[in-house]
């Protein structure tokens, strides 16, 4: 099962079902089926189980589990939530070697705990605080390079520094790709599809809206809500590939995510200025930035 479950948490079948690994009497699986879940936008269900994995008597896996969490609030904008959990799941492992080739190690739980970290900074605006723990991230495989490319580049964007986050945002696609981890390959190029529109040359602009596109049909298809509100907001943007249309497609997937979140990541997300949760109501314009203010994860 545990093979079954990296191939969807990491690997090409972000979509398979995994209900009931749930039940399962290894915290590694469940963990892994809690990331499934997470991708999937079943935010309820993946807090249910990482509630439990983050007192759980493996350093690791409680580690793994509190960054895990962390992640799902940033991603509903709630990063002052999130850093709390963060700075416990680095608290809970002790720097070591890694050995796991997918990161699930002291290594790779301590690499996701300054990365989310680094990424809490971010949504708080202090920018310098998250380069120093960007730079104190030593990563512990493809995994840890993927995602420090992502808020490498979350950084460059935020600093108005469109160019410098196109390369970032590049080596992470590569990696990914090279993986065939397809949620992490859609994501990376959900991050440098919008680096380059930011960056706003012709042949970026070009080259991002159709990464974007292409992106947002196949996590669409895979059923990957919290990256289709995302990618359909900054098409919203090019009349000539959104338009009016990706501003509703944004709207019903982000309510598909709201609804499937926990009463705390519900409430927060509809009060975070980091979410386009204007989209919700008729009438009212997003109260996000649609290019730069979501992409942290």
């Amino acid at each position: 099962m545990e093979e079954e479950l990296r191939r969807a948490a990491f690997g090409d079948s972000p979509d398979l079902p995994v209900w009931p690994a749930l039940s399962s009497p290894s915290s590694r699986v469940r963990w892994l089926a809690a990331v499934v879940l997470g991708g999937q936008g079943h935010y309820a269900a993946a807090a249910t189980a990482l509630d439990v994995l983050r007192h759980d008597r493996d350093p690791v896996i409680a580690s793994l589990a509190l960054s895990t969490r962390a992640s799902h609030h940033r991603q509903l904008g709630a990063h002052h939530l999130a850093r709390a959990l963060d700075g416990a799941a680095l608290a809970r492992v002790r720097p070591a070697a890694g050995t796991d080739p997918d990161g699930v190690d002291a290594a790779g739980a301590r690499t996701d705990a300054l990365l989310g970290l680094a990424a809490d900074s971010l949504g708080a605006g202090r920018l310098g605080e998250a380069r120093r723990l960007l730079a104190a991230v030593e990563p512990a495989g493809w995994r840890a390079e993927v995602r420090r490319g992502w808020v490498t580049a979350e950084v460059e964007l935020a600093s108005g520094n469109a160019a410098a986050a196109v390369a970032p945002a590049e080596q992470a696609h590569r990696v990914a790709v090279e993986k065939e981890a397809l949620r992490h390959e859609l994501k990376s190029a959900l991050v440098l599809g919008t680096s380059l529109v930011v960056w706003g040359t012709p042949d970026g602009l070009k080259r991002g809206s159709e990464l974007i596109e292409c992106e947002l049909n196949h996590s669409a298809a895979k059923g990957l809500h919290p990256l289709v509100w995302p990618s359909a907001l900054v098409l919203a943007g090019d009349a000539a590939r959104g338009g009016e249309g990706g501003g509703k497609r944004a709207a019903e997937a982000l309510s598909c995510v709201l609804r499937r979140a926990d009463p705390v990541g519900r409430g927060v997300a509809l009060e975070s200025p980091w979410m386009p949760t204007g989209l919700l109501r008729s009438g009212e314009p997003p109260n996000a930035d649609p290019q730069t203010n979501f992409l942290t994860d």
